[in-house]
């Protein structure tokens, strides 16, 4: 059997178990990602898609198994917590500021001081602000003819990319990609997708969860199966197919992860 790992996990998840009350959300979720890959978690509705990236994320707390970083194990209390060691979350709403321009909004909760007295008393340096924002636009492709466009003006494949280049300028190691082309049309899909082949290629390990099975195999190295909180199935997208994919999510194939890991 072929392994999954070449070389080291950057992130990995071993059996995280996490419960509301009687409900179980997570039983025995295990993950791994990679730098300079794309990991897809996929899974049906109630698969634990969502309570795992929270995790990952630092939003819960699991109830069981644990994390590691790096190989060393990391307990993330906060959303801050996990954006210290340099991992970002896009979620599906974006956590934009639709009012506020492109360059506030890469710059949102991390606003640039002028420096002496004047950044003392809160002064901004919007100069600054709009130079860097101008860059991490430029270096993800991202066409737009102005950092100081207000959101609102955007297309939603724009606003997309401009969660996905707050991520990446501050995400020095994973960004994580909740269903990121979710509500959008096919050629601002591809454009998306395109941003997720630049982030890997820089060396950045992304960390997608998606229902789009298309979207996944474009783009994925690596493929985890969650069903009914447990990672049923891992293995790398070119050893697969989608059809088996399918099967292992809604029970159609059943093979335990510890049974066999590819």
């Amino acid at each position: 059997m072929t392994a999954v790992s070449a070389g080291p996990a950057l992130l990995e998840a071993r059996g995280i178990a996490k419960t509301f009350g009687r409900v179980t959300a997570l039983s025995d979720a295990t993950f791994s990602a990679y730098a300079g890959e794309v990991s897809a978690i996929v899974g049906d509705n109630g698969a634990g898609k969502s309570t795992f990236i929270k995790i990952l994320s630092g939003a819960l707390m699991p109830d069981g198994g644990e994390l590691l970083l790096d190989g060393a194990a990391v307990h993330f209390t906060s959303p801050q917590d996990a954006r210290d060691h340099g991992i970002e979350t896009v979620y599906q709403d974006l956590a934009l500021a639709p009012a506020l321009d492109v360059a506030a909004n890469l710059f949102l909760g991390r606003e640039l001081r002028l420096p002496g007295p004047l950044g003392r008393l809160g002064f901004l340096d919007d100069r600054a602000m709009r130079e860097r924002a101008r860059r991490e636009i430029d270096d993800l492709h991202v066409g737009l003819s102005s950092v100081q466009q207000p959101v609102f003006t955007l297309s939603g494949g724009q606003r997309q990319a401009i969660a996905v280049a707050r991520a990446t300028a501050w995400g020095k190691r994973i960004v994580i990609m909740d269903e990121p082309t979710a509500a959008l049309g096919v050629r601002e899909s591809a454009m998306v997708l395109k941003l997720i082949e630049r982030i890997k290629n820089a060396g950045l390990a992304v960390i997608m969860i998606s229902h789009s099975m298309p979207e996944v195999f474009e783009v994925a190295d690596r493929i985890t199966i969650l069903r009914l909180g447990r990672t049923v199935r891992r293995m790398r997208r070119d050893e697969t197919s989608m059809t088996d994919v399918v099967a292992f999510m809604t029970g159609a194939s059943v093979e335990h992860v510890a049974d066999i890991e590819r």
